[in-house]
């Protein structure tokens, strides 16, 4: 069983019907009205919550946010002792030769969305990244990258980001990734 499935369903058979209301409200600016009120356990609202990439085995922030809004501290520290002790596939994470965030972030500026979506990030990660840090231009940037690393997982290949780099002729950062 997933380590961090069965984290949700323990979550999820935690919340008394109060607290799961309190959830959706939560969520009511990240889910549809009809979605939500569709949704009859904390399961049912973590599977959309996944599905919209809200929270994920490596990105919990969200719903470690929602708990300590219902406050149930008890929860989040299991959400906390999940983190520290889940260990992290190296498969599933890009090769540590592979990761030029620093070099492309120090050399690219308003072109970040273009190059995110020639590598193929779905405009609704690039509008939720790009609301997230409003006024931060590298912070924006550097937070695509990640993302797109954590979408394609052990797909992430340089050869990727330099193609794509230079499919948005900005040959000379491409020039200094291969380096």
């Amino acid at each position: 069983v997933d380590p961090f499935l069965s984290l949700l369903h323990s979550i999820s058979l935690s919340l008394s019907d109060r607290e799961l209301s309190d959830m959706k409200f939560l969520c009511s600016d990240k889910i549809r009205k009809r979605k939500l009120e569709a949704v009859q356990s904390g399961w049912e609202l973590f599977s959309i919550l996944m599905e919209q990439q809200e929270i994920a085995r490596d990105s919990v922030e969200f719903l470690r946010t929602l708990l300590q809004h219902i406050d149930r501290g008890d929860l989040v520290a299991r959400l906390v002792q999940f983190e520290e002790e889940e260990p992290h596939a190296p498969d599933d994470q890009p090769d540590v030769h592979e990761k030029p965030i620093a070099v492309i972030s120090d050399s690219l500026g308003r072109e970040w969305k273009k190059l995110m979506r020639e590598l193929g990030m779905p405009e609704v990660k690039l509008d939720r990244i790009e609301a997230a840090h409003r006024f931060d231009l590298y912070e924006q940037l550097v937070q695509a990258l990640r993302e797109w690393q954590r979408w394609r997982g052990k797909d992430a290949r340089v050869a990727d980001l330099i193609k794509a780099l230079r499919g948005c002729n900005l040959n000379l950062v491409a020039d200094r990734v291969e380096e």
